[in-house]
């Protein structure tokens, strides 16, 4: 057994690059548990693995104490002194116990836990291999389906699609090659357990970089990405060099580039629009291929905004159901008001002339108070002219005196 058992450690170290030091600290572990089961000992047990020769002993640890209490656990001083003179109190002394028939059951015990140890880091190594592909996408074969997932080999490791993840648009056939994006990789009970995805943003982000050489060396920069998988999408690029135009260059000659991702993603539509800091710019652009008159921003609230627009574009700024103007939102982050040139103008007409009648109502009111002021001024005058009357009488006496 002891021949064979180094032979396996072997194997295992070169083939499945399992360190033989971790099995063997693993199996000295099984082997105690072993024992004391086995043996019906509760004693304090190491087992020791000869590496050179492949045997394998177990050792009683007892404690050397001036009076022995429980000799499962303990020795005397004097028995200690007697075995070897340098042992002092405190010290632990090792009795071999290894029993005569120990190698049937080591045998088996070292099977379980190669076997065990072999499935730890068959899955530790599918795990750390798909853990570096996380946000990254990977090509597979559809599998299988069921009411729940569709699941896509990757090789060592089957991966799965939930329903939303999964494209509206798209049918998946047994051994159809699909390019998928990993989102998460666990390390579950039952092994690695690796989710992907062909709905995420994140997805078209991947596939602009593989087609774009300017968009994966950061020439060109994704700054937003809104998408209806499936259907439409809209994407934000800026250019780092002022040379470079990033919509023309993520296009592509007679959009060769873009075809090639709409194609993969079954048709998806594209929208690729030039990304600013101007936000009145950037959500006219957000709004393509509308034509936008103005932006205004709400005073009272800093992410919502009110855009004009010709009455002959109203209806393709807001979109089928409403989706280019719900793209543009969730690409632009603002919650956005659209109205037809007329509109806005009956509006504004309809403030105006309400400010006016206010401004009417308030003139009209001041003109009501100004008569009450001047009958006061007559009242006043005629109340002082009596005493201009007496006084000119006062003067009338004195002449005639």
């Amino acid at each position: 057994m002891s021949k064979e058992l180094l032979g396996a450690l072997d194997v295992l170290e070169t083939e499945k690059g399992i360190d033989k030091q971790v099995v063997i600290d693993a199996l000295e572990a099984a082997l105690v548990s072993a024992y004391k089961r086995n043996y019906d000992q509760a004693q304090n047990v190491e087992v020791e693995f000869d590496q050179r020769k492949g045997d394998i002993h177990v050792y009683a640890v007892k404690k050397v104490v001036d009076q022995v209490y429980d000799s499962r656990l303990e020795v005397g001083l004097d028995e200690a002194l007697t075995i070897n003179k340098g042992y002092e109190l405190g010290d632990d002394i090792k009795f071999e116990v290894t029993p005569k028939n120990f190698g049937r059951i080591a045998a088996q015990t070292a099977k379980q836990v190669i076997l065990q140890r072999v499935r730890e880091a068959e899955r530790n190594i599918i795990y750390n291999q798909y853990s570096q592909y996380e946000n990254e996408i990977v090509t597979g074969e559809v599998e299988r389906q069921d009411s729940r997932f569709v699941y896509v080999s990757l090789g060592k490791v089957e991966a799965v699609m939930g329903r939303q993840d999964q494209m509206p648009n798209e049918t998946y056939r047994i051994h159809d090659r699909v390019k998928v994006y990993v989102t998460r990789v666990e390390n579950a009970t039952k092994g690695p357990q690796v989710f992907v995805s062909r709905t995420h943003a994140d997805l078209l982000k991947r596939l602009f970089e593989q087609e774009v050489p300017e968009i994966y060396d950061g020439t060109v920069e994704i700054m937003a990405i809104a998408r209806e998988a499936g259907d439409r999408a809209k994407v934000a690029v800026r250019s780092n060099n002022p040379d470079i135009d990033p919509v023309g260059t993520s296009v592509g000659p007679r959009g060769q580039r873009v075809q090639t991702i709409v194609n993969e993603l079954g048709g998806e539509n594209m929208d690729i629009v030039e990304w600013t800091d101007d936000e009145a710019k950037f959500i006219a652009n957000a709004l393509n291929p509308a034509e936008v008159l103005d932006v205004i921003f709400d005073p009272n609230n800093e992410r919502a905004c009110e855009v004009i627009v010709p009455d002959y574009q109203l209806s393709l700024a807001i979109g089928k159901r409403g989706q280019n103007a719900r793209l543009a939102a969730k690409l632009t982050g603002y919650k956005i008001d659209i109205k037809s040139e007329s509109e806005a103008s009956a509006i504004m007409e309809a403030d105006q002339a309400a400010d006016e009648a206010t401004t009417g109502a308030t003139v009209s009111e001041d003109d009501a108070t100004e008569p009450a002021a001047e009958t006061v001024a007559d009242d006043t005058t005629s109340e002082e002219t009596p005493v201009n009357d007496a006084t000119t009488d006062v003067a009338s006496d004195e002449s005639a005196e």
